[in-house]
């Protein structure tokens, strides 16, 4: 079985509050890009096997094998080899090892037919992580709470051209969080994207922009160069270090 694991950007991406548990709220646009993907190959084998190629990812247990091991204890499957092709820069903002993991669990309830929900499955995915949920629909929403609140919206940006720039650097969420001051908003991400796109620039923001471009100020000239060269509206995704533009067709 082959899939193709896609990556997201953050359309807004509000830093609510700090919670006691040491995670933080936020407010975020999800939406996929078809276009920028991994390749995962999935096949019953007598022994389990975990082989990467293309853009090299850290040594150390890879989600891809994570949700492997979890479905396997509540269903006990059969060993599998897993050859992850990765394509989606890391570190980058593009939620690519959350979609691989995320298509891992897909993928496994396809191949053995297992009968999972998806409402099941997104709560396996959060077990691997906060972006995880999103993949198994893979369709627009508004995020909210850790990450663990979905609610589906009517954004169909196909009538426009999404252009990404990944300039190399690798961001860490985990310090970049400890870097940002949380806030609450007056108006919600759900009512400012229906706003026309031409009005999101001023509106719709991502908190880690004042953060990341102080220490990057190339990332932040990326983005103006977007909007010199025609976009209407251009962010930061994620906790960087990708920039991407939305332009008409």
């Amino acid at each position: 079985m082959i899939l193709f694991p896609n990556a997201k950007i953050n359309i807004g991406l509000n830093i609510l509050a700090k919670r006691a548990d040491g995670f933080h709220d936020i407010s975020s646009i999800f939406y996929p890009l078809e276009n920028c993907c991994d390749v995962l190959e999935i096949t019953e084998q007598q022994y389990f096997s975990f082989v990467k190629s293309g853009i090299d990812i850290p040594d150390g247990k890879n989600l891809c094998e994570l949700a492997y091991y979890l479905i396997k204890k509540e269903f006990n499957v059969p060993n599998v080899a897993i050859h992850l092709h990765k394509q989606i820069p890391i570190g980058s903002g593009l939620g690519g090892g959350s979609a691989d993991g995320a298509f891992t669990l897909l993928g496994l309830n396809k191949l053995f037919d297992l009968g999972i929900t998806n409402k099941q499955l997104k709560k396996y995915a959060l077990q691997l992580g906060a972006d995880c949920p999103f993949f198994i629909d893979n369709q627009p929403i508004l995020t909210e709470g850790i990450g663990d609140i979905l609610r589906p919206i009517n954004l169909d940006l196909n009538n426009y051209r999404i252009k990404i720039i990944n300039p190399g650097i690798h961001i860490s969420t985990i310090e970049t969080y400890k870097k940002i001051l949380p806030k609450k908003r007056n108006k919600s991400l759900m009512k400012l994207v229906k706003l026309p796109i031409e009005k999101w620039k001023q509106k719709i923001k991502n908190d880690f922009e004042n953060i990341i471009f102080k220490k990057y100020p190339e990332l932040r000239k990326l983005k103006e160069s977007l909007y010199n060269n025609g976009a209407i509206y251009a962010s930061m995704t994620g906790s960087g270090s990708t920039i991407f533009g939305i332009f008409k067709k």
